[in-house]
C-alpha cells in the first residue's frame, strides 16, 4: 500500500494513518472496505503486478507451477486489491484465488481479470514470452469476497500464498493471528512468499502501512507474536510453523520499496 509523503498533513500523518488512527482494531475491515467504496483505493494501488514476484517465478525453480505429480499448484493472494498479482500468476500457469474484504474491490478485480487474461499487458512478464505460459498453459482465476481471519472465507489449502502489503495493513496486535492463519491455509511443505515492506520505516512509526523490520522472522520462524518494538518477544522453544528457504533483495521491486524491500520464501513445516 502507498505511503506517499506528499499525502501528509502538517503533523506528518499520511491519509491512511489519519483514516485509521481513531478506529478500533475490530473496525479495520470496515475501514478498508470504506476506502474502496469512497474511491480512495489510489492510496495503495500500484497499477501493475509485483516485478519481484515475476522475477522469482521466471528465474528460480522454487515456484514451479506444476507439482511432481503433474497437478497445477494452487495459490492464494490475500488482500489482492485489483487483482494484478492474481492474474499474473495465472498467466504463469498457477491456479489462483484472490481474497479481498471489499465486494467492490472484487468486482473491480474480476473486470480487470476478464480483460487482462484476454490481452495480457507486457508488465505481466519479465524475460518470458508474454504470448503464453509456456508448456504448462495458463491457470485459472477466482476472486472471493471475505475476511481472511474467518475460517469459512476460504475452504481449501494452498501450495503457495503470496503476501505483499497484507501483513503491513493489519494492526500489530493481529500479527500472531496472521501467522496462525497462514499456517492453517498452507499444506505441509507449502510456501509462503513475502515481499517484505515497509522495511524503511522507523520501528516506532504508526501505520498502516506498519513497519515490518524483523517481524516476519519473529512470527514465522521464531514463533513470536510479531511485536518486535519496543521489545522483542521471547521465541517459542519449538519455534514457529515455518522455516526460511530464501531471503534476498530483489533486483526489481515497486518504486516505494526499491532498495529496501526483501523477498522471503518460507516453507510450512
Amino acid at each position: 500500500m502507498a505511503d506517499d509523503p506528499g499525502n501528509q498533513n502538517p503533523q506528518g500523518k499520511t491519509r491512511l494513518v489519519q483514516h485509521f488512527e481513531k478506529r478500533a482494531i475490530e473496525g479495520h475491515n470496515e475501514a478498508w472496505a470504506n476506502l474502496w467504496d469512497t474511491n480512495n483505493d489510489d492510496m495503495w494501488d500500484r497499477g501493475k503486478p509485483s516485478p519481484a514476484l515475476i522475477d522469482l517465478i521466471e528465474k528460480d525453480d522454487i515456484l514451479n507451477p506444476i507439482t511432481a505429480e503433474g497437478r497445477r499448484k494452487k495459490v492464494l493472494v490475500p488482500g489482492c486489491g485489483k487483482g494484478y498479482d492474481v492474474v499474473m500468476l495465472a498467466l504463469h500457469g498457477f491456479d489462483v484465488v484472490g481474497l479481498e474484504i471489499s465486494s467492490k474491490g472484487v468486482s473491480i478485480a474480476e473486470r480487470y481479470a476478464m480483460k487482462e487474461l484476454f490481452a495480457p499487458q507486457p508488465y505481466n512478464f519479465g524475460s518470458s514470452d508474454p504470448g503464453d505460459a509456456g508448456s504448462v498453459g495458463r491457470g485459472t482465476v477466482k476472486f472471493i469476497q471475505g475476511d481472511f481471519f474467518k475460517g469459512d472465507s476460504v475452504g481449501e489449502k494452498f501450495d503457495i500464498i503470496y503476501d505483499y502489503t497484507f501483513l503491513c495493513a493489519i494492526h500489530p496486535t493481529m500479527r500472531i493471528q496472521w501467522a496462525s492463519r497462514m499456517a492453517d491455509l498452507l499444506a505441509t511443505g507449502g510456501l509462503l512468499v513475502c515481499l517484505e515492506f515497509p522495511l524503511f520505516k522507523d520501528p516506532g512509526a504508526v501505520g498502516p502501512p506498519w513497519p515490518l523490520q524483523g517481524v516476519h522472522w519473529n512470527l514465522l520462524v521464531e514463533g513470536g507474536d510479531g511485536i518486535v518494538y519496543p521489545s522483542k518477544t521471547v521465541p517459542r522453544a519449538d519455534g514457529g510453523s515455518f522455516e526460511r528457504l530464501m531471503y534476498m533483495k530483489p533486483e526489481r521491486s515497486y518504486e516505494s520499496g526499491r532498495g529496501t524491500d526483501m523477498l522471503g520464501v518460507y516453507v510450512r513445516k
